[in-house]
């Protein structure tokens, strides 16, 4: 058993190597957050400002950067149709000829590398990402920060991982907590970071347990960096919405129910649009993202608020209670929808439709913009259409449960959080990302319920493809799961599966024509052989006898104790991990299990089959 613990330790990652190594991912992850949020404002205040007139609102924590870069104030809205398709035929052609990995949202790549690669990611992934996601997002097309940081941030790890050569579960870690730390710099969320890391490799309810220490390590030294660059308050300007009616559970159940059916049409209109069209569409990849920036900016030409990240629609649904920054009512398509709505509408179910309508759009533009393989994340979109769906449902509920003390924004804040949960199957980082996104912790009773009821209700749906099941079905745990099944078993377990106690024990004088008598009426691999004295002596192993049988000449002239092996002793007790140690190196097929307080007293014998069948019993359940 020393020997197994000292193998086992050998493999366990050396820690202070690790903390280090964190500390370099940390800050390169923190500084490429950086840089890659400027790109991304850059490309937006040149290709939709300056070129289409058209100025999204941000975040309210985050002020434009190239505001100075101007451009006409005025809408020019044909100028959306080409931007969009003109940015995607150079994203995609970037992509596909230098990095097509980099393609789509970015996170199912990361997580295929974790799983699949060994945690390998391409040198070139990184810049090629940044690159693309920032012309494709700047250009209108409908994606986050997510999947391009999280490839950004995996890069850095892997290839740090690559120059220390460390072994491949050590660099999947760090390629992990490069995850985390890209993830919890630009979202202002180093908590949520690393659990978003550990908890977005599988759909069911588990998680990466070795990668959380180094994912709060990178994950709060990039934040740092960021954040001292671009100051630590949280993303969004949020009212101190509170919780403090369990009555109020009854509204946030049917919000619940209306974030997992808009999770659920998110996943199926995205996948759908990219199967049935774009995957079935002739001609080469490189071209098919601008035919998905054409398709995004006719949809923007109707409701710009549908292009691009699209932050300051959720910025407008907390705004209703923080008039000073614009309402929903005060967005650029807000107007245009009031005038087709029935003139007795109240100013609140109007803009109850706009957010739907936004929210609506949202999923199409996201699905032909990343569905088309251009380049972007599907968490900033998913942030919207949650918000969206929220803040409608919640004044919808108003109207419902005017006695209720409902507060829309309330709702969309919680709606965020619930929408992504369901859609990527990240119930516990996704309830600590939108607390810190909004700097709101108040609401984490309701925002635990939705988000927990939408993950069950979509448990069949995730907009990741490469998530595994769970720890189970991930090829880099088979050994680490096996061997620790292995330790959970004993002997004994085994031996009740096989049943294996009645054990045919050899004199070591009895003749051959006994021996083949006993062989022929057992299926045991080996037979336990003994002295004069009752001690166990040796074993006769089945293979031998067989041998012995096709050879008449000698067979009337052997005895038990002729053709006896050393034997190898294994008691009750001990795991099945310690005899499969014990098999190995002694290279024997079966052990003799003896009794604990006598070991020269055979019991049983436990061959690899009896281990194979309790190993399988137990994973069958």
């Amino acid at each position: 058993m020393k020997q197994i613990t000292t193998r086992t330790l050998s493999k366990t990652p050396n820690l202070w190597r690790l903390m280090a190594s964190c500390v370099a991912i940390g800050i390169v992850s923190g500084l490429g957050a950086a840089a890659f949020f400027v790109l991304l404002d850059a490309g937006s205040a040149v290709f939709l400002g300056r070129l289409c007139g058209y100025h999204p609102k941000g975040p309210g924590n985050e002020p434009p950067l190239f505001e100075h870069l101007g451009g006409t104030s005025h809408l020019v809205r044909w100028m959306l149709l080409i931007v969009p398709t003109v940015g995607g035929l150079i994203s995609g052609w970037i992509t596909f000829t230098f990095a097509p990995e980099t393609e789509g949202h970015g996170t199912d790549a990361a997580i295929e590398a974790y799983h699949f690669k060994d945690g390998v990611v391409r040198k070139r992934v990184p810049l090629v990402k940044a690159i693309t996601s920032a012309i494709t997002i700047g250009t209108g097309g409908s994606g986050g920060r997510e999947g391009p940081i999280a490839q950004i941030g995996a890069g850095f790890g892997s290839m740090l991982g690559g120059w220390l050569k460390v072994p491949p579960d050590e660099r999947r870690i760090l390629m992990a907590a490069g995850m985390a730390a890209g993830i919890g710099a630009i979202f202002h969320a180093p908590l949520a970071g690393a659990l978003f890391a550990a908890e977005v490799m599988y759909k069911g309810p588990d998680q990466e347990h070795e990668v959380f220490v180094p994912a709060f390590f990178t994950s709060t030294v990039a934040y740092c960096i960021f954040a001292a660059i671009f100051g630590f308050q949280p993303l969004f300007i949020a009212p101190g919405y509170g919780f403090s009616d369990p009555l109020m559970l009854v509204p946030y159940l049917v919000l619940a129910g209306a974030s997992a059916l808009g999770a659920i049409l998110f996943v199926r209109v995205f996948y759908a649009v990219r199967r049935l069209f774009f995957e079935r569409l002739p001609g080469p990849n490189h071209i098919k993202p601008a035919i998905g920036g054409l398709f995004v900016g006719i949809i923007g030409f109707f409701l710009p608020e549908a292009l691009g990240a699209g932050y300051g629609v959720v910025q407008a649904c907390f705004s209703r209670d923080l008039p000073s920054h614009g309402t929903v009512l005060d967005l650029p398509s807000a107007a245009a929808i009031q005038g087709m709505l029935p003139a007795a509408i109240s100013p609140a179910l109007a803009a109850a439709v706009v957010l739907a309508l936004v929210g609506l759009a949202k999923i199409a533009t996201t699905s032909f913009a990343i569905g088309s393989g251009g380049s972007g994340g599907v968490f900033g979109p998913a942030v919207v259409i949650g918000g969206a769906i929220g803040g409608a449902t919640g004044i919808v509920c108003q109207q419902i449960f005017p006695s209720l003390p409902i507060h829309p924004g309330a709702f969309a804040l919680v709606g965020m959080a619930g929408f992504f949960a369901g859609a990527a199957n990240t119930p516990i980082s996704t309830i600590i990302m939108v607390s810190e996104m909004t700097g709101n912790y108040n609401l984490l009773p309701p925002a635990m319920m939705v988000c927990i009821l939408t993950f069950l209700l979509c448990r069949n749906y995730t907009l990741y493809e490469k998530q595994l099941p769970s720890r189970l079905d991930a090829p880099s745990k088979f050994g680490n799961m096996a061997r620790a099944i292995l330790q959970r078993l004993t002997v004994h377990d085994a031996l009740a599966v096989s049943r294996r106690h009645n054990v045919v024990v050899l004199k070591e004088d009895m003749p051959m024509g006994t021996l083949v008598y006993e062989f022929t009426q057992s299926d045991e691999v080996c037979f336990p052989v003994i002295n004069e004295e009752n001690r166990l002596s040796g074993v006769v192993d089945a293979d031998d006898v067989r041998r012995l049988v096709s050879d008449t000449q000698i067979a009337n002239l052997v005895i038990a104790a002729d053709i006896a092996r050393p034997v190898s002793r294994i008691t009750e007790n001990e795991s099945l991990l310690s005899a499969v140690n014990v098999m190995a190196k002694s290279n024997v097929r079966a052990l003799v299990v003896v009794r604990e307080d006598n070991n020269e007293t055979p019991i049983a014998t436990l061959s690899h089959a009896d281990i194979f069948e309790a190993y399988r019993r137990h994973i069958v359940g």
